[in-house]
Formats: C-alpha cells, structure tokens, sequence
C-alpha cells in the first residue's frame, strides 16, 4: 500500500492485520503498494471527529469536467464530512480538487485500488464504513466490475447507501449506479453500431444489481452521451434488459459530458451543466410498454423473440426520447420528466435509427414525460450524432 498525506493533515487510524496494530506510513515501496493491491492518500484530517448531517442523494456525472456547484451539493449531503473517493486509475487530483478548490469538507480519501483482494482489505474497509458520502471517479469500469462485485467493500457501500448517506460517479463511476450497468467486460467499449448490430449478443456485457440504489432501480445509465454518439447502444441495452427481464419497465438514462444530476432524496433531480447544450437523455421502451399493458409477460416475450436476437440486428420499434435540460425536472425512479428540452420517437430497423418529428406534449403517462414544447428540435439530437 502506498499512503499519503497533504500538509496540514493527519495520518488515519491504524488498522488490524494479522492480530497486529499497524499504523499507515507516510510513504512505501512499489512492491508494498503491488502486494496490498491498493494506494491511499487523504488532504484533511480523516481522524477530526465531526457529526455530520448526512442526507441521502445521488450526484450523477457524465465525465469531463468538474462542477464546482455540483460537488458543493454532494459536500452539503454529507454533512461537510469525511468524502472518500474510490478509483482504479489515477490519483488524488480530484480530491485535492474537493479539499482545496471545493472545500467545506473536513476531509477527502483516495482509494486507488489495483486488485479484487484491496477489496477485502481491513484498511480499506475502515476507510469505506467512516465516509460521510463516497464519490466514484472515471476509468474503466470494468475494474470496478472485477475488482469490487460480490465483495466486502461491496456490501460495504450498499450500507452505506442504506445508512442514508450520499453517493456519486463520473464517468465509469456513473456507469455502475444503475440496476443495471455496463460493464465493458468484452475488453473495450462497445458503439453504438456494434451493439444495434446484436444486441444480444457476447460483446453486450450488462451487470445485475451490483449496487442496490432505489432512486435507480429498473434503470441502467450511460456517460459521455451526446459527445460519444451512445445513444444507440442505450437503446440496445434497454432493449436487451427487456427481453432477459421479461418486462418493458426498464429505463434508459444517459448523462452528457460535462454534465450532472443532483439528486434529491425524494427523487427529484435537476441538471447543471457547463455546456450549454449539455442534457440528460432518458429513454423509454413505449412500444414494449403497449404490448406488456396489454397482453402481459408472455406477450412480450413473442414480440421481442425475434426482434432482439444473437447475431441479428436489432429491429425495434417505439422508443421515447427525453431530453433532460438545465430547466427541465426529472423524478427518479419513474424517469418522469417535466419541462423536457425535447421529446422525440425512435424506430430502430435493421440495427438503424429512424427518427420522427418532435411528440406533442404529454401530461405524464406511459412514457414518462411530463410538460414539454410541442414542436422544434434539439440542435445535438441528430441520427449522425446518435451514433
């Protein structure tokens, strides 16, 4: 393990190992850091005793930049206390970041982990169980996947969801808060091409319930949305959950770079964003909601039979598209939407979108979206850029 602190800061608790007390050093070799699997740093002081307010939320960040407002929030849901981080990649420019520039917290850890056995490290654990609100930073998450799922440190930060405290991500940090995520495990990132062109197949690689969220159950999210063209492939996913779930309640959620939702522990959400075309997309499987409302479960499961198949390209149609903007209100985990920046249908024929004009206006309903403009088009939303 290799420990670090910032000046001004205290070096954290010891912890037990192998029946011995062991205090964190300050600085440890490369084969130190290689055995124990993983790297610590800390700014602040991890051992200020404070007692914290700490209110559930979620900070949703489709990657890019920082915003300062967003995490001024996170800080103010975790009663200004102890903020860990957790990384497979990197360092501790974002936590110097959250400790210095943001600040208002007592403190901020960095766990940068390099293996599943860090994940059951008694350190590492003590670390977890003392956060006040935990942020998961970019990479890939597919280490998160590998190194975290089904172990301690997983159990650990679903009680700390359930002990009401905040949590968040960026990046792969956000594609694993969903019921269901991505979990990039064929080696890279799929496109949106390849997966509309199988859906069902190998390369889709989707994770069940690794992290137990109720502001996020019956969704599965996506990051860098707009500017990575992954539009496309949130359809597939969606589509693939409804056939493997056996049911159409499934949502699609995707979060544009430099992009954040703040939510509340109602559900309500809104959006920051440093880009003035920045949204949330939310997508909504109507059709099969249609087919499911009217002739149940073995209903859908003929109509997508066919459609969402190994090796076939996927042949769907009936999306609802919702974009989420800076002035628009979104409640989790209905994906209801109000005051959408726009609202499009779209087909997918032989792996292909197809888009229609803007849908008018609706007052709730099956799709989920509530008040929005009736005509007009969102400048980013494109079949050229869906890819």
């Amino acid at each position: 393990m290799r420990c670090r602190t910032r000046p001004g800061a205290r070096r954290p608790w010891g912890w037990l190992m192998l029946g011995a007390v062991l205090s964190c050093p300050l600085t440890g070799t490369v084969a130190e850091a290689k055995a124990a699997g993983y790297e610590y740093f800390a700014a602040g002081d991890p051992a200020a005793q404070v007692v914290p307010k700490t209110s559930p939320g979620l900070l949703l960040m489709g990657g890019g930049r920082e915003i300062d407002d967003a995490f001024k929030w996170f800080a103010v849901q975790a009663g200004h206390g102890h903020i860990v981080i957790l990384r497979a990649s990197g360092g501790d420019a974002l936590q110097e970041y959250l400790y210095h520039d943001v600040g208002g917290v007592a403190s901020v850890e960095t766990l940068v982990f390099h293996s599943r056995a860090a994940a059951g490290d008694p350190h590492v654990l003590a670390v977890v169980r003392h956060a006040d609100g935990i942020f998961i930073a970019g990479g890939d998450q597919a280490n998160y996947v590998n190194f975290w799922k089904g172990t301690p440190l997983n159990d650990a930060l679903n009680a700390h969801v359930r002990a009401g405290k905040p949590i968040g991500g960026t990046s792969a940090g956000l594609a694993i808060l969903g019921q269901w995520s991505y979990g990039a495990l064929d080696g890279g990132s799929i496109t949106s091409e390849q997966a509309l062109r199988d859906p069902d197949g190998a390369a889709v690689t989707l994770v069940d319930r690794f992290l137990d969220l109720p502001l996020l159950a019956h969704t599965i999210t996506d990051t860098h949305f707009a500017q990575r063209g992954r539009l496309g492939r949130l359809l597939a996913f969606v589509a693939r959950l409804a056939k493997a779930q056996h049911t159409a309640a499934i949502c699609g959620l995707g979060v544009d770079q430099d992009s954040a939702l703040l939510v509340d522990p109602d559900g309500e959400a809104r959006l920051l964003s440093r880009d003035s075309e920045g949204h949330a997309w939310v997508v909504i499987p109507e059709r099969l909601r249609e087919v499911e409302r009217a002739g149940g479960r073995e209903a859908l499961d003929r109509y997508l039979r066919d459609r969402v198949a190994p090796g076939k390209p996927l042949d769907l149609p009936g999306f609802v598209v919702i974009g989420v903007g800076t002035r628009s209100g979104l409640r989790l985990p209905s994906c209801a939407v109000s005051g959408a920046a726009f609202r499009r249908r779209i087909d997918v024929h032989g792996g292909r979108l197809v888009g229609h004009d803007t849908l008018p206006a609706t007052t709730g309903g099956a799709s989920g979206a509530g008040p929005g403009p009736a005509s007009g088009d969102h400048p980013g939303f494109s079949m050229r850029g869906a890819w």
